[in-house]
């Protein structure tokens, strides 16, 4: 159940109309995901969260989306600064119409940003070509004062190794599945593979959480989340569950590498990890490093693969030559931690 006051379409529909906003956009670029709706102005973004329940979230009341929107404005703000602009209420007007402004009703929230350039993006860097090392090393700069300046989790560190071992299992349950089409020898032996690693970085990762190596992260690094306009900016951190943001600088940081190496930038990522090392201290052995990726890349595939999972996937081959190169990329780290 929900407390929707207005119908999510309703909310869409009155968002997707340039007419509604004070500084009159000429165009709204409406893009929908799994969790929010996000309309885009030119100037201005605004996004709002989906009353959906998944076994990671609840955003089914206006209490709870209020919540969230306000972590994610404190979050993000941490390595997206003023890009996070605020919060806006949507209301409902006595005559029933909706409104941005006014004394109405409050019918739900949102998180207002200042749009992005998307050519200055990462990923869009990278597949144009127009990327430097010179600009990857901002970004790294970037990291590595924000890892720097974050409190050691010592107490809590032990979620970290709670979320990889979790999620382990769930990979394998998602990925197994027969309907889904890649549960195949190649397959099992990856998993096999990755799950082995894990269990013997067990010792490695418990040292450096007493270590005070783990910290507080962005949870979700990915190339989509990184503008290199001016100074670099990192947004769309992972705010709905914090135990997900508890994790080893190293772990997010190759991650991030891994997925420029997937849109076929492999030397991103050791530019990257260079900073690190050379700034934060707590190096990390080469055979952890490559677990930590080869964990990663097969939760990618699991995502990839989910969403075959959907009512009506679109695309279902699409995600699946997805699913079996993250698994080949997994498969790679395997041997790279062996080494």
């Amino acid at each position: 159940m929900t407390d929707e006051l207005v119908p999510i379409a309703e909310k869409v529909r009155f968002l997707s109309r340039p007419g509604s906003y004070a500084h009159a956009p000429t165009h709204v670029d409406v893009r929908e995901t799994h969790m929010s709706w996000l309309f885009l102005t030119g100037s201005l973004v605004f996004k709002l969260k989906k009353p959906v329940i998944y076994p990671f979230l609840d955003f089914s009341t206006l209490t709870a989306r209020y919540q969230n929107c306000s972590a994610e404005l404190r979050l993000n703000r941490r390595l997206a600064g003023d890009v996070y602009r605020r919060l806006v209420a949507l209301r409902r007007l006595p005559s029933g119409e909706l409104t941005l402004d006014g004394e109405g009703e409050v019918v739900d929230w949102m998180v207002e940003m200042t749009q992005l350039a998307e050519v200055d993006m990462l990923e869009s860097r990278i597949k144009a070509g127009r990327l430097t090392a010179a600009a990857v090393l901002t970004i790294g700069d970037v990291l590595s004062r924000f890892y720097r300046t974050a409190a050691p989790r010592i107490a809590d560190g032990h979620l970290y190794l709670a979320h990889l071992q979790g999620e382990s299992l769930v990979n394998r349950q998602v990925l197994l599945r027969q309907d889904l089409g890649v549960a195949t020898p190649d397959t099992i032996a990856v998993l096999d593979r990755v799950d082995a690693l894990l269990a013997a970085a067990v010792p490695l990762i418990e040292a450096r959480i007493a270590a005070g190596a783990i910290v507080e992260g962005h949870g979700d690094l990915r190339p989509e989340h990184v503008c290199l306009h001016h100074c670099p900016v990192i947004i769309d951190c992972l705010e709905f569950d914090e135990r997900m943001r508890i994790l080893d600088p190293y772990d997010e940081v190759h991650y991030l590498g891994l997925e420029c190496a997937f849109l076929g930038a492999p030397w991103i990522g050791p530019i990257l990890v260079s900073c690190l090392e050379r700034d934060l201290g707590h190096l990390v052995e080469k055979p952890l490093l490559h677990s930590y990726g080869a964990f990663r890349a097969v939760l990618r595939a699991r995502l990839s693969l989910a969403h075959l999972l959907d009512p009506h996937p679109v695309t279902p081959e699409r995600w699946r030559a997805r699913t079996r190169a993250y698994l080949a990329l997994a498969k790679a780290e395997c041997v790279k931690a062996r080494d």
